[in-house]
């Protein structure tokens, strides 16, 4: 999961319960810089938002790598 805030938060009304959502930039995702999420609507309209979040790079290649227990078993794989 992805903890992400809105940047502006009058985006929120723009959210529809059967929307599906990608997530745009998460090749380049870096501390402090927002991610753009599309809103794909049923009509198959789209929105557009930009999306903050609070991850450093640890937490961000925790994310990467599916989990802190992923990249924790990776390293103890190099050791041996």
């Amino acid at each position: 999961m992805l903890a992400l805030t809105f940047n502006d938060k009058e985006d929120y009304e723009k959210v529809q319960e059967d929307d599906s959502i990608d997530i745009v930039g998460l090749a380049t995702f870096t501390p402090g810089k927002p991610l753009t999420v599309v809103l794909n609507h049923k009509d198959g309209s789209k929105d557009e938002i930009v999306v903050n979040h609070t991850y450093n790079e640890q937490q961000i290649q925790w994310f990467i790598a599916g989990g802190a227990l992923n990249v924790i078993r990776a390293e103890f794989a190099k050791k041996q």
